[in-house]
């Protein structure tokens, strides 16, 4: 019998060979059959889906189907079909893995050494090829009437079973249908492709566990059972192969739509907010920011009684920093409730509840007034409204509900597993009980949940055993193994801790004078006496009394600390008493020099958490010089001995005597043991806690300074009103010298409609027959053209300065005008026109960006710049906001890189909500201006996603919106929802849409801050005001519609009647009849029914001095004030002064009396031009940018010290004396007084900052230091690569004197220099050409030395027979590179150092001048080495 005997038809192939098969005996290729009409009946799905395919197309043709009511049976005929599929693919999976595993079996083997495993002696099959997915299943013969069977899979067994060969079950476990057809023999090389097969697949037995596998095995149920435990019944990944067969279903389903998801990565979709997750935000009712921040609580819903426990929480947590008065704190507790149903019941954002519900933020109340007897109408009393609750506050509101979700979520779980905990043991914990409704705060929590899992360690195993055997349906036997303190608590040893004669929690109470006080009693026999005695000595447990007792006190210790009313004391203790200590390491002692940022808070001692409060940058700024290992912070209890001695008192007994004493003396140890572990616990804790407040105020300061940069409004021409968008001529230089003055002309509508460049804008002087600059009269015609409403001027560097006053002076010269305007009288008028420095820090981040090359591609960046800086006073919160994500790039405070970025975007976020939602957006602008566009992710309600659906919808409706109530859809116009009821109500007083006076569907109130809720209020107040009756009102609205009465207000120009109403009757009418408090809400309507989205931003400000400083030099007035000592580069020497320039382009000027204290030498012979030297700030003119500078040793010597006020004891004097006599020893044996060497590349800098220093520089850049090995000595550290940097040391010979440089230096013994130049040129800069050429070599690899070593070993392993070498820096010795190489696959990884020298590369003691004789030199190396092996 031959292998074609004994299947029918042909083994499947695989894909790549989808169009032919071919003969396995004579290997010709053949047509498949089913595409010649070979044997029909063969039971194949995608076959029968050709079948019904053409059934279903003759039906068509015969006319059938004539409709479309038919469609849900084709459906459902083919979900059938696809189910069948299913199923079929289910039973061939468990019947390809009817077998145990062989690893499983292998291990049964060795637990069960008696038990044989049976080997078949019978030969295996030869492997097949795949054949063609159509020809599968053609090995069985069937019926036409069997084709629609729907029970084959499961009644009638495949046909191909039955001739299958016999065979041992994979796993050696004997199959029922073995030997049912003779196997054929074949050679070893078949056997052992079969064996290889059976590795590969190995598949385990499922379908009714025990069956077949207990007869093979000999195993009971027990010991299956222990197996399937430890290796699973092979349902384990179920789930996976179940999302597999939807995905196949999905890939052979011709109708399943094409998805986003099946053509873009994952991270794509996420980058456009497109994934799933995305799409159920977008579409959801619910305001965006709520469904983000409450995502992982959605599950948490709160009780009536948890819901009035948040409300008292939240005031609690808020109340110590509003510092109210004691009567304004019930009102308050019900302001934050209100704020809380609005958040939670109404789904109201914060922009909502402060705009909409601001009177249930004020607490008004009416004072009497005495009668005035010559005013009968006067008032008798008056309202004094006091504000509870500001925009931040709700915003903190936000974050604390989600804070307290987060508490109840935890604090449930607790309280599900103490139930579960009762379920299976008779359970009651008063502690448990008592302590977990008084957790406030999550640490509270933790506390509980500590002492639950110290007290039931074991029962909580067992808990999540049984609930581990419920949900997968495995059950394992309970009684883990418990732990040390299980074991205690369950032995006779714990009568030694209950002896003791007080629990844990009994002490706490004292300590808290909380109830009765509980009195400690001693036992009547010493402590060691009773370890030995036999109720509490079980030798199976302790062999000897001392390990008794020693356990039991770890015990006792142990409670104490897992107590939650003890952590509760000492939190308590340490937030009340607690001081924080700065102690530098020894790492730091060498690095925090006086110069260092750091030693404002080296020796910082007994700072108070007030203190802290007070500056939270400096002690973030500790927190990161502990994690850089300079300082420790260290936070200890003030007065701890008396507190140790409170505790103490009431943990010992008051008795007299030897046994007394010694159990007192135990005690003792054991609360030493406790508060060892709790100090270590409550300063983590502490330490943590006020790092995370101090994040928060820094995040909130940059909130604030954030929401002053946005409350701006657009520059405001003169003459004009506020928020009128100005025409802008914007100019910048740039960086300065000799980079060309870019211009840009942009209208009040953002257009750019002209550019172009200036090279020369210098006045003349007429009294020196100078003229005016080359392109002086091309700027007069453009600004007498243009007519600008102002000059903008920027940029980065000093020269800025210098371009603002060229232009000032043309404007004044030449008398250039703005537009012109009316006066308050009529009369045509003009301003001379302002020249405005503008902040550029939204321009420095646009100029050079995609966004700018797109939007503006043909331009400079530099015009760019000038675009950016004109868009600004256009409109600063447009600007901001379209920065997006790269907002966190702009500095808002010095201290917000010391907090994590997501922090800061969120509180800038919450700044940029309240200033959007403050000035509203135009909607229909929105729609066609991407700029406007960016600010409605910020609007009420939406976000990003919804903000995309919104403007999505929009156009699908036409591209316009007419009403607001068009947003949430309207059938009758065919108009699509952009947005739901409940994210409408939110958003719909802040979209506004402007009136037209010609369109009768149009609303004013559309137009105005008036939400629509209260828009008959709004009309009631316009009818008011003209005065009209209930009959004139119906005619008007019955004629014109609802808004009719207030478009007749503003057609008769009536407005100013609405300030003769009087509100105050109206909101008493409100609060009275209806329980609404609108008396705000009143004050709105009537402003906004005069002057609609009335500007109420502040005027646009203008930069301060230091805030031009800043910009144009970068520094600020801690990095560069007076007394600092700077290096300055020499532009100009007379005999009587130095002009000099700064690194940040201020020009210095060094008057006579600073050049020297040597009278007897000139300026010239010390100094030169383009020489770098030290020199000390005199004076600093932040507003001209100059500085008076001095050359002077005496005062170089006499270093800047910031001087800042302590008070007493918060500064160690003693330790830093000690440190700077330490150091001064170190420098008086080293030599390491400062030098001061006459070269402009030296540097008074140590190893560390010299290294800080070339950080940015390019490669090959150094510096020349001095040196730690003495007067004799300098030191140059060049930088090799980033973050590598070599220190050469450098020997000076032949010195005149003890400061000046030796006329001999030498390198490393063997390289000798006349003078630091050629040193820096034939060595320095040598070595860094070779470092070039090594880095730019076709063999380098930029990657450290594992990675070299792993793309080796790939090379070999794709060219086994080759072998191959490659280069990588060095990066622990500066100066060297590895030279990697790896000789064929199996040859180790092998590495020889290569050193750069100047002028050549070193190897093996070999110098090689470039890298071809490198390359070269090595293989030479290398082949004589493999020829001395072979020899």
């Amino acid at each position: 019998m031959s292998t074609r005997d004994l299947i029918h038809g042909e083994a499947e192939l695989g894909d790549e060979e989808d169009e032919e098969s071919y003969d396995e005996e004579t290997g010709e290729a053949r047509e498949r059959e089913g595409r010649k009409g070979g044997d029909r009946n063969v039971d194949d799905s995608s076959e029968e889906e050709d079948d019904e395919d053409e059934e279903a197309a003759a039906a068509v043709r015969e006319g059938f189907i004539v409709d479309e009511d038919e469609e849900p049976e084709e459906e459902e005929e083919r979900e059938r079909r696809r189910r069948e599929r299913k199923k079929r693919r289910r039973a061939e999976r468990e019947e390809e893995e009817a077998a145990l595993d062989e690893e499983d079996l292998d291990l049964i083997g060795e637990a069960n050494p008696e038990l044989e495993r049976r080997i078949s002696t019978a030969p295996k099959l030869k492997r097949l090829k795949r054949g063609h997915k159509a020809e599968r299943g053609r090995e069985t013969q069937r019926g036409v009437d069997d084709i629609f069977s729907e029970d084959e899979d499961e009644d009638a067994p495949h046909e191909y079973e039955d001739h299958r060969p016999s065979r041992v079950d994979r796993g050696g476990v004997m199959d029922e249908f073995a030997d049912f057809i003779e196997e054929d023999d074949f050679g070893d090389e078949e056997r052992d492709q079969e064996q290889e097969d059976l590795e590969v697949a190995r598949p385990i037995k499922r379908g009714i566990p025990g069956v077949g596998g207990a007869q093979a095995t000999g195993l009971d149920e027990s010991a299956l059972e222990d197996l399937r435990l430890a290796f699973g019944d092979g349902t384990e990944y179920d789930w996976a192969l179940d999302q597999e067969a939807e995905l196949e279903e999905r890939e052979l389903d011709p109708e399943q739509p094409l998805e986003l998801k099946d053509v873009f990565e994952p991270s794509q979709l996420a980058d456009k907010l497109l994934t799933d997750e995305d799409n159920e935000i977008r579409f959801a009712d619910e305001p965006e920011r709520f469904q983000l921040a409450r995502k992982g609580l959605k599950h948490v819903i709160l009780t009536d009684e948890q819901f009035r426990e948040e409300g008292l929480w939240i005031s609690n947590m808020m109340l110590p920093k509003k510092r109210l008065d004691s009567s304004l704190i019930d009102p308050f507790q019900k302001a934050v409730a209100k704020v809380l149903e609005f958040m939670i019941t109404d789904e109201y954002e914060v922009p909502f509840i402060f705009q909409h519900r601001k009177d249930y933020l004020i607490h008004a109340v009416k004072v009497p007034v005495s009668p005035d007897p010559n005013n009968e109408a006067a008032p008798q009393y008056v309202v004094n409204a006091e504000k509870l609750l500001n925009q931040s506050d709700l915003w903190d509101i936000f974050d604390l509900d989600l804070k307290f979700r987060a508490l109840i979520d935890k604090r449930n779980t607790l309280q599900k597993t103490y139930e579960g905990l009762q379920s299976i043991s008779s359970l009651n914990d008063e502690i448990f009980e008592e302590m977990l409704p008084q957790a406030i705060t999550m640490e509270e929590l933790q506390d509980v949940q500590d002492y639950i899992h110290f007290q039931y360690a074991s029962r909580l195993k067992d808990l999540a055993t049984i609930d581990n055997s419920q949900t997968n349906g495995t059950h394992r036997r309970p009684g883990s193994q418990k732990d040390f303190f299980e074991r205690i608590r369950n032995g006779k040893a714990y009568n030694l801790v209950r002896a003791f004669g007080i629990s844990a929690d009994a002490f706490a109470r004292n300590v808290l004078r909380e109830g009765q006080p509980t009195f400690r009693e001693d036992p009547a026999v010493r402590p060691d006496d009773m370890a030995d005695s036999d109720d509490v000595l079980d030798p199976s447990e302790f062999t000897t009394g001392s390990l008794a007792l020693r356990a039991a006190k770890a015990m006792f210790a142990e409670e104490i600390v897992m107590s939650p009313r003890m952590r509760k004391v000492m939190r308590q203790t340490y937030y009340t008493s607690g001081v924080v200590n700065c102690y530098r390491t020894e790492k730091g002692l060498k690095k925090i020099d006086e110069q260092h940022p750091y030693y404002e808070f080296k020796y910082l001692r007994n700072q108070q958490f007030s203190d802290i409060a007070r500056q939270p940058e400096l002690y973030l700024r500790m927190m990161k010089a502990e994690d850089e290992g300079l300082v420790d912070v260290k936070v200890r209890l003030q007065n701890y001995d008396q507190f140790r001695r409170n505790l103490l008192r009431e943990l010992e007994s008051d008795n007299f005597s030897e046994v007394a004493d010694a159990w007192n003396k135990l005690r003792r140890e054991v609360l030493e043991m406790a508060l060892l572990k709790l100090d270590k616990l409550m300063i983590r804790g502490v330490k943590e806690n006020m790092k995370t407040e101090c994040e928060n105020q820094v995040a909130r300061a940059c909130r604030e300074e954030f929401s002053k940069k946005l409350d701006q409004a657009p520059y405001k021409p003169k003459g004009m009103v506020l928020g009128t968008i100005p025409r802008v001529l914007a100019l910048s230089n740039g960086a300065g010298g000799r980079d060309a003055i870019c211009w840009a002309w942009v209208e009040e509508d953002g257009r750019v409609l002209e550019n172009g460049k200036f090279s020369d804008l210098n006045t003349g002087d007429s009294g020196r027959n100078l003229p005016d600059g080359a392109d002086v009269s091309a700027f007069i015609e453009l600004v007498e053209r243009r007519k600008p409403d102002v000059i903008a001027v920027s940029g980065y560097s000093v020269d800025t300065r210098k371009l603002f006053k060229q232009l000032e002076l043309l404007v004044d010269e030449h008398d250039l005008r703005g537009a012109e305007y009316e006066d308050e009288d009529g009369n045509e008028k003009s301003d001379r026109l302002e020249v405005v420095m503008v902040n550029d820090e939204v321009a420095r981040l646009y100029h050079n960006s995609e966004r700018a090359n797109d939007e503006h591609p043909g331009m400079a960046p530099l015009t760019r710049y000038c675009v950016a800086i004109a868009k600004y006073l256009q409109n600063p919160m447009k600007e901001y906001a379209s920065l997006g994500s790269d907002i966190i790039s702009i500095s808002f405070d010095p201290s917000q890189n010391l907090v994590s970025q997501d922090k800061i975007i969120k509180q800038l976020e919450t700044a940029m909500v309240d200033m959007v939602n403050l000035c509203g957006v135009d909607v229909n602008e929105a729609v066609g201006d991407p700029y406007t566009a960016n600010l409605l992710p910020y609007v009420c309600g939406l976000g990003p996603r919804k903000a995309t659906q919104l403007l999505k919808t929009i156009n699908l409706n036409g591209g316009v919106v007419s009403t607001r109530d068009e947003l949430v859809g309207d059938p009758e116009e065919g108009k699509l929802p952009a947005v739901g009821p409940r994210v409408w109500n939110n958003c719909a007083s802040f979209l506004y849409i402007e009136f037209d006076s010609s369109e009768p569907s149009s609303d004013y109130l559309d137009n105005t801050r008036v939400h629509p809720e209260d828009y008959d209020l709004g009309r009631k107040m316009a009818a008011d005001a003209l005065e009209l009756d209930e009959e004139d009102i119906k005619a008007e609205v019955d004629e014109n519609g609802p808004g009719a009465i207030v478009r007749k207000l503003v057609k008769d120009e009536a407005q100013e009647r609405v300030n003769d109403l009087i509100l105050e009757e109206y909101a008493e009418q409100l609060e009275r009849n209806f329980a609404q408090r609108k008396r705000a809400t009143l004050e709105t309507i009537r402003a906004e029914l005069q002057q609609p989205y009335e500007e109420l931003r502040r005027n646009f400000a203008l930069l301060s001095t230091d805030e031009i400083f800043t910009m144009l030099t970068g520094e600020t007035r801690d990095s560069l004030v007076e007394g600092m000592v700077v290096p300055v580069s020499i532009k100009r020497v007379t005999e009587d002064h130095i002009d000099a320039k700064l690194d940040c382009g201020i020009d210095g000027l060094v008057t006579e009396t600073e050049l020297t204290d040597r009278p007897d030498v000139s300026a010239r012979q010390l100094y030169s031009i383009h020489q770098t030297v030290q020199a000390k700030v005199m004076f600093l003119n932040r507003k001209s940018l100059t500085a008076q500078l001095s050359l002077r040793e005496k005062e170089l010597r006499r270093p800047y010290q910031k001087q800042i006020d302590r008070m007493r004891d918060e500064w160690d004097e003693r330790e830093e004396a000690r440190d700077k006599e330490a150091m001064q020893e170190k420098n008086t044996i080293t030599g390491r007084t400062q030098r001061v060497i006459k070269h402009p590349l030296f540097r008074p800098f140590n190893a560390a900052q010299a290294e800080e220093y070339l950080g940015s520089q390019a490669r090959g850049d150094l510096v020349i230091r001095p040196s730690s090995k003495g007067y004799d000595h300098l030191a140059v550290t060049w930088k090799v690569s980033d973050n590598v940097y070599q220190h050469i040391d450098v020997l000076e010979l032949d010195k005149e004197n003890e400061f000046s440089v030796g006329r001999t230096l030498k390198v490393a013994g063997k390289y000798t220099y006349s003078d630091l130049d050629e040193l820096i040129v034939n060595h320095v800069k040598a070595m860094a050409r070779k470092v070039d050429e090594m880095m730019l070599h076709e063999k380098y690899q930029s990657g450290s030395k594992s990675e070299t070593d792993r793309w080796l070993t790939t090379y070999a392993e794709a060219n086994p027979k080759r072998s191959n070498y490659a280069f990588c820096i060095n990066p622990k010795y500066p100066g060297y590179f590895y030279l990697c190489f790896k000789a064929g696959q199996h040859a180790p990884n092998n590495n020889w150092p290569v050193k750069i020298v100047p002028q050549a590369f070193e190897l093996q003691k070999h110098q090689y001048p470039d890298m071809r004789a490198l390359c070269n030199g090595f293989k030479l190396l290398f082949a004589n080495m493999q020829n001395g092996k072979r020899r």
